[in-house]
Order: C-alpha cells, then sequence, then structure tokens
C-alpha cells in the first residue's frame, strides 16, 4: 500500500515539475506577481506622498501674530511667504487647480486672544486651499500639523457661515479626480473581459475540438486563414467595445442621484470630443487586445491552457489599471503614450480629468494600430508553422 502511495505521489510531482508552464504558473507566477503588484503600489504612494514637494507654493498671511513668525519660519523652503491683506477674489483665484497657493489668515489680537483664563472667545484660523492640487493641498496639510502643536487654545477652519468654504476646489474638479482615478481601470477591464470572452475559444478551441486541421488541408493560404480570424475577432470584439463605451456614457449620470443634483458640477460635464477621444482608444485598445490574447490562444493546446496563459497578461492589464489611482490627472510625457495597454488608460485618465489633448489621443491611436499590425503578422506566422498548430 506504501509504495502504491509512493508511485503516486512520484507520479503526480513527475507530471508537476515535468510541465514548466504549470511550475511557472503555480509556484513562481503568484510570488512574482505580489512582489510587482506591491512594488509599484509602493511606488505609487511615494509619488503621491512626494509629488508637488520640490513645486514653489505661495503662502498668503494676514495678520501674523508675532508668536506664529518663528513657527510657520520651519516650514519648508518651497514656501514663498507673503504678509498681506487676503481679499474674497484672492481666494476666488484658489479654485484653479493649477495655482499652487495657500492663503492663512489669523484674526487680529491674535496672541491676546489665545491667553487662557481671560474670559474671551476661542479665536478661529482660517486656512483656504485646494484639494485638487497636490502642492497647495500638501502645504495645507504642514500648516494643520504646526498649528496642532501651538500650546495654546484656537480653532482651525470652523465655518462661520454656511456659505463659508475653506476647500476652493470646485466639485467638478474633485469629481473629474475622482473618475480620471476609478473609470480608467473599470473601462480596461471591461473591454479585457470581452476579448477573453472569445478569443480562446476561437483558435485553442479550434485546436482541441481538432477542426484546425480541417481549416489548414483547405484550398486556402493560412494566411488568409489567419486574416480571417483576426479580422472576425476584433469585429466582435470591437462590438464589445461599443457596447462598453454606449454604457458608460450612458451610466455617467446615473452614478450620483438625488432630487436637486447637478450632475455637471459634479464633474460628469464632457464635451462630445472627449466622448469621440474615449471611443476612438475604446476601438483601438480593443484591436491590440484581440491580437494579443489571439496570439496566446494560438500558442495554447487547448482552452484551458489558453486561460492559463492569459492570465498574467490579465492580471499585467489590471496592474496598469490601477496606476491611475496614484496619480493626479494624465502623463505629459509622449512616450508616455507609445506603451500599449498603458497608453489608453493615460488617455482615459486624461479624458475623465478634463485634460484631454489630441496628441496623446493620435499617438495612442495610431501606435496600438501598428502594435495590432505587427500582432496580425506573427499570428500568420504562426498558423503557418505545423509545429505549433498541431503541438501536443
Amino acid at each position: 500500500m506504501k509504495n502504491n502511495t509512493l508511485t503516486i505521489i512520484k507520479k503526480e510531482f513527475a507530471r508537476f515539475f515535468g510541465d514548466r508552464q504549470l511550475l511557472f504558473t503555480t509556484v513562481i507566477m503568484p510570488g512574482l506577481l505580489i512582489y510587482l503588484v506591491y512594488s509599484l503600489m509602493g511606488v505609487g504612494i511615494q509619488k503621491m506622498i512626494t509629488e508637488g514637494q520640490n513645486e514653489t507654493v505661495a503662502l498668503t498671511v494676514e495678520n501674523m501674530p508675532q508668536s506664529m513668525a518663528p513657527i510657520l519660519a520651519t516650514l519648508d523652503s518651497s514656501l514663498v511667504m507673503v504678509e498681506q491683506p487676503i481679499s474674497d477674489d484672492d481666494i476666488a483665484k484658489l479654485e484653479d487647480k493649477d495655482i499652487n497657493a495657500v492663503m492663512l489668515r489669523f484674526p487680529k489680537d491674535f496672541d491676546q486672544l489665545t491667553i487662557p483664563d481671560l474670559g474671551q472667545p476661542v479665536p478661529n484660523v482660517e486656512i483656504y486651499y485646494n484639494s485638487t492640487n497636490n502642492a497647495s493641498s500638501r502645504v495645507y496639510y504642514a500648516l494643520n500639523a504646526l498649528l496642532s502643536n501651538y500650546n495654546r487654545p484656537f480653532t482651525v477652519n470652523v465655518p462661520q457661515s454656511e456659505e463659508q468654504r475653506f476647500d476652493q476646489a470646485s466639485e467638478e474638479n474633485i469629481g473629474a479626480m475622482i473618475w480620471s482615478k476609478l473609470l480608467p481601470m473599470l473601462i480596461i477591464m471591461m473591454l479585457f473581459s470581452g476579448v477573453m470572452a472569445i478569443a480562446p475559444s476561437a483558435i485553442a478551441g479550434e485546436k482541441e475540438r481538432g477542426t484546425i486541421a480541417t481549416l489548414l488541408v483547405t484550398p486556402m493560404r493560412r494566411n488568409e486563414l489567419a486574416l480571417g480570424k483576426i479580422i472576425s475577432l476584433s469585429g466582435i470584439a470591437l462590438l464589445s467595445g461599443i457596447s462598453s463605451f454606449i454604457g458608460i456614457a450612458l451610466s455617467l449620470p446615473k452614478m450620483v442621484s438625488g432630487e436637486g443634483i447637478d450632475y455637471s458640477s459634479l464633474g460628469f460635464h464632457y464635451t462630445t470630443a472627449d466622448y469621440f477621444a474615449l471611443f476612438l482608444v475604446i476601438f483601438a485598445s480593443v484591436l491590440i487586445m484581440a491580437s494579443a490574447v489571439s496570439i496566446l490562444s494560438a500558442l495554447a493546446k487547448d482552452v484551458k491552457n489558453a486561460g492559463t496563459m492569459v492570465t498574467p497578461f490579465m492580471l499585467v492589464v489590471m496592474l496598469a489599471g490601477l496606476l491611475p489611482m496614484f496619480q493626479n490627472g494624465a502623463s505629459t510625457s509622449l512616450l508616455v503614450y507609445l506603451i500599449p495597454f498603458y497608453n489608453s488608460i493615460e488617455v482615459m485618465v486624461g479624458v475623465f480629468a478634463h485634460e484631454m489633448q489630441w496628441m496623446p489621443v493620435i499617438v495612442t491611436v495610431g501606435s496600438n494600430v501598428v502594435y495590432t499590425g505587427i500582432a496580425v503578422w506573427v499570428l500568420t506566422r504562426m498558423f503557418n508553422s505545423e509545429k505549433v498548430m498541431f503541438a501536443r
């Protein structure tokens, strides 16, 4: 009995360790992916923390108390501090998220008002900033931390009326920032799911059922077969992309509901050009996804094997979709828009953040079409290889 058990154990171990693909996906890939995911998340979080630290920030202070001057002097050297009165017009300018500024208003006679046991009302310090500007937000939290160490009683940012607000970021900018971090990942995963549903069964399924052999012996050139496969898969995948696009366009206003809510003030006011750019990027993304998954499917022995091979690719795409959560706005480097899959995500970030520019869109769509052409050529060569098509 023991010998039989040992025989079974040896057989299973031999099968497992003899299959390099199974060994990689079971033992090596999980640890590698976890390392990559957490490493990139760490880099992203560090980038969020440090982004804007080297940018100069204008700090305007009204009614600077003598006791606060040495405390504020300990802030980092990137601050340009000016002591002058702050008007409502000055505060309104902070709504522009590209302005690196913070405004700090102390009440008159702050030092006297903070003397305890004199029966005086506790003074309120006002800090005006823009939460969608990394530099402004960073200085705001630094000021809060400094003021919290002051050993006299006072309050910070207590509204004196219902209309008063200290964060000058508009609701549209706040909404756009949220959607630019969440929606690109959702879109790219929906597109990839559509491709995954059709590509493996269309090629690896043919190999598994043996019908690929029938096709290969018919009087047609194999490059015609490859082109027919890739065009049909791309066409079906494009339908999935159109469906996703329509669903996104119709669902945006429905993501927030309530009586009297102005959807446009929450970042949903997108132009026709924004939707057209999103539409183009979805098309280009689906084309390259269908081509890449088709190549992996052609390498697989059967549909199950194709699913195993595509899984790491799916996780890479998912990881790329997570990256916008650790950045503020789309990249300004055109080289980024040459990176397949990630370029589409960056364009989506720009669209949803109201920062869409046509040059990144053109570079992204153009490069994805080129990559798709290369993938079609590779797939054609694979269909011409009997070693690949009849591998067991």
